[in-house]
């Protein structure tokens, strides 16, 4: 099965990104043939720096191949090295009903949020349509909060291919990531939009003070503690191994263990995950080279399918493409 996933190039990788998305996305290269686009075409809707935009391009890319993307197994790629994906992006607009994308719960919510509802924001769903199905996508991992986004591309892709009397987009199904709700330091959903995240590659220094600053109650140290409803113990849970798991939650209920105890305890199982990937990713901003041919590798599988695709596109609604026989 071929796997499709993006990640946004709008700022710094958080805990959040890898509980809910990376960890899963490391895990299926094994078993699938994966496809992870940097999504800078989509991170123009908030971001208006160029210099910025670029650096946290290259960002997504080191944090990536330091925690463990092999792009032998899988492509990683920028989304703009496949220009295909923005026509395929207008063709799906012309029959995408415009009040399917007034129904779109994130953009509901950004624009609560304060974010310009420009045209962009809006078709946010039909260029994330463009993604999946110009690769012939079978699975998309996503959270909970983009599971509608899936679907919208599924009823996008039964417009087009209704409109046109083929078959030529396929219909993608949505895969649950295991972790889709991470809390932030305090509490609420882990977001760059909080901010409340916990970096993925700040300074040991920095991850400390964050996590020693994670919302708890006033439970007294020696009193029993219900580890459910502990964002400490909920994030620790997600990191450290069963047989850890299992021991701090016993002493929450049996009470004597303190929030700070376990704040630090959580510090040290995060160094020792992210540790050894900071000292990987310092390695790979050091060799820019490297990794640019790595995304240049990446864009060049995806590019193949992506024309393709196009050419089947094209032919079926009548586009015709200067030196393109097939249109």
């Amino acid at each position: 099965m071929r796997v499709l996933s993006g990640i946004q190039s709008s700022g710094k990788l958080h805990l959040g990104n890898y509980l809910g998305a990376i960890s899963q996305h490391i895990e299926l290269q094994e078993q699938h043939e994966c496809l992870y686009f940097i999504a800078n075409y989509h991170a123009l809707t908030t971001v208006r720096d160029a210099e910025q935009l670029r650096r946290r391009t290259v960002d997504v890319a080191l944090d990536y191949l330091a925690l463990g993307l092999n792009p032998a197994r899988a492509a990683l790629f920028r989304q703009s090295d496949v220009p295909e994906v923005c026509e395929l992006a207008w063709i799906l607009a012309t029959v995408t009903n415009e009040g399917l994308m007034r129904r779109a719960h994130s953009y509901k919510d950004k624009t609560a949020k304060g974010i310009e509802p420009t045209m962009g924001l809006m078709s946010y769903p039909i260029l994330m349509a463009a993604d999946i199905l110009i690769y012939r996508s079978h699975l998309v991992p996503v959270g909970r909060d983009q599971i509608q986004h899936v679907e919208m591309t599924q009823d996008i892709a039964a417009r087009f291919n209704s409109a046109f009397n083929c078959d030529v987009l396929i219909r993608p199904e949505a895969k649950l990531n295991r972790a889709p709700l991470v809390p932030g330091v305090d509490g609420e959903k882990m977001s760059k939009s909080y901010g409340n995240t916990i970096d993925l590659f700040d300074e040991p220094a920095a991850i400390r003070k964050r996590i020693m600053s994670m919302k708890t109650d006033s439970t007294p140290v020696e009193e029993p503690k219900n580890p459910d409803r502990c964002n400490v113990y909920a994030i620790y849970s997600l990191l450290a191994r069963p047989e850890e798991a299992a021991e701090i939650e016993a002493a929450y209920r049996k009470g004597g263990m303190g929030y700070g105890e376990v704040k630090k305890r959580l510090f040290e199982v995060y160094e020792r995950i992210f540790g050894p990937a900071r000292e990987r990713r310092a390695a790979l901003a050091a060799d820019p080279d490297r990794v640019e041919d790595i995304l240049r590798d990446g864009a060049r599988q995806a590019r193949r399918i992506a024309c393709e695709v196009m050419e089947e596109v094209r032919k079926v609604t009548g586009i015709v493409v200067a030196g393109n026989t097939t249109a």
